[in-house]
């Protein structure tokens, strides 16, 4: 067994890393940009422009702590016309547009000049202000002047994010136009004029064949996948010693934000299952013992409506009949325990924390319960009846035992199999939490939490709930097959 054990854990290694690369590419493929997110947590109050300023510069910041400056991974096969570092751009859309301007042209070397040049021509559009302007001449309209200079930033960033030859034909048709006739934004031209220049010494130079011509980068350690898996030594820790990032919503450390949660939905999760298997399982064996008999028929039925009833219409018919008050005001309507009048100090687990929370945990637990309940009653009858049924019962039977002896004996261990089976499932429940129920009585655990970052795109809360998942899930296979061979002697790993 213990030798089984050994080999099951050294091949959960690859499967980790394949958990962990799976995980990686959702979150480097995620549609919302970290960057854009977690700076707006950090923005500074002050001037448009000192707000521009103090924005970049915490972009810059933020990718590095992410490892954003990286390339993706350990290597990259491209093609001959491709950048290898086009990671060190700020921005995903002009990272995008300097991809597809390079496979137009197949000259790197003349798009990054071209947007080099949009760059500082950007820089120097960011240096005029418009109320000193005006302040100086009071002959000028001010409304006028800013919605010029407004639209003269819009089609810079639109040519710093468009690849389209026509579109940036007419953007910079458009900025010539506000150049000629504003005045304050004739110092502009020259370096508008350079980036139109080169912008056609790109289209006119091309090397498309370079486009079919593989590519072999090596980048080694320093790349995004080893900075999220081992860290970088100074910003991350890495996934493996539980660093899973930072929360879009606040920035905060996931790993500070899921912890109390986890052991609100592990501790709802595995009492609610122990309730289950304590009622399905003598149940199960009743049912099948008394087969087709009247009880059985109606336990059936029962089961059958149980089950088929879904989990957030048991919740809310729960809270209308026993959280209102105009039927039976027995329980509390949400949430776990009274704000007012818990004790934080107490622990989880500590008497008067439970004597408190537990009149806030009856329904949940109900809704919890009630679906494990019926499915878990039902697997367990049709594995006794199977049991019942094989040669070595009658031959118990004929030997004289008691019918008790036979059935708790010989016929419970063997039909606990497919139980066993189920309870693989638990682990990965445990921690994910139920979102429809959580969602439902308000408790603030892992399924609020989950659901929570689906509505607003965090996705590092997502992937570190699907990661944690996924290495539980091994785990709970891992303890099943110990259980079978508890439960069966006939299996073993060898």
């Amino acid at each position: 067994m213990l030798k089984y054990i050994f080999k099951r854990i050294v091949t959960m290694v690859p499967m980790l890393i394949g958990i962990s690369l799976l995980s990686f590419i959702i979150s480097i493929n995620a549609p919302a940009d970290p960057i854009e997110k977690l700076a707006k947590a950090s923005e500074s109050e002050g001037s448009a422009q000192e707000s521009s300023v103090a924005s970049k510069e915490i972009k810059q910041q933020l990718r590095k702590e992410l490892g954003l400056d990286l390339p993706i991974f350990y290597f990259s096969i491209s093609d001959l016309s491709s950048c290898d570092t086009l990671h060190k751009v700020q921005d995903r859309d002009h990272q995008s547009n300097l991809d597809k301007l390079t496979h137009k042209s197949g000259n790197w070397k003349a798009v990054s000049s071209y947007y080099n040049s949009l760059l500082t021509l950007q820089r120097k559009y960011g240096k005029i202000n418009v109320k000193d302007i005006t302040k100086k001449d009071t002959t000028l309209d001010e409304q006028n002047i800013t919605e010029a200079y407004n639209q003269f930033g819009i089609e810079i960033a639109n040519s710093l994010s468009k690849s389209d030859k026509e579109y940036l034909d007419i953007s910079f048709k458009k900025m010539f136009q506000l150049v000629n006739s504003n005045n304050f934004l004739i110092s502009l031209k020259k370096y508008v004029k350079k980036s139109s220049e080169l912008r056609s010494t790109m289209y006119s130079n091309t090397s498309k064949w370079k486009n079919y011509i593989p590519s072999f980068n090596w980048y080694g350690a320093s790349n995004q996948y080893h900075t999220w898996l081992f860290g970088d030594g100074k910003y991350r820790k890495g996934l493996l010693r539980g660093d899973f990032g930072k929360s879009y919503l606040d920035g905060q450390k996931i790993e500070t934000k899921i912890w109390d949660k986890i052991g609100i939905s592990f501790a709802l999760s595995i009492i609610s299952i122990l309730i289950a298997y304590l009622i399905s399982i003598p149940l199960g064996i009743y049912s099948a013992y008394r087969k087709d008999s009247t009880t059985d028929r109606v336990s059936s039925l029962i089961v059958f409506i149980l089950y088929a009833m879904p989990s957030f219409f048991v919740g809310l018919l729960l809270i209308f009949c026993f959280a209102n008050p105009d039927m039976y005001s027995w329980f509390p309507v949400s949430g776990i325990q009274d704000a007012t009048t818990f004790n934080n100090e107490w622990s989880w687990w500590h008497w008067e924390a439970l004597k408190h929370r537990a009149p806030y945990l009856v329904l949940p637990l109900i809704t919890y319960t009630y679906g494990s309940f019926a499915f878990l009653s039902r697997i367990m009858r049709i594995g006794m009846i199977d049991v019942i049924n094989q040669d070595y019962i009658r031959t118990a039977r004929a030997k004289g035992l008691s019918e008790k002896k036979v059935i708790l004996k010989h016929a419970l261990r063997n039909s606990l199999l497919p139980i066993i089976t189920v309870f693989a499932a638990i682990f990965p429940m445990a921690i994910g939490g139920s979102i429809i129920i959580e969602v439902i009585f308000t408790i603030p655990g892992m399924g609020t939490e989950v659901f929570n970052s689906v509505i607003n795109g965090d996705y590092p809360m997502i992937i570190t709930v699907f990661t944690i998942s996924g290495f539980l899930t091994m785990i709970g296979y891992l303890v099943s097959d110990i259980l079978y061979s508890v439960a069966d002697p006939r299996i073993s790993y060898t």
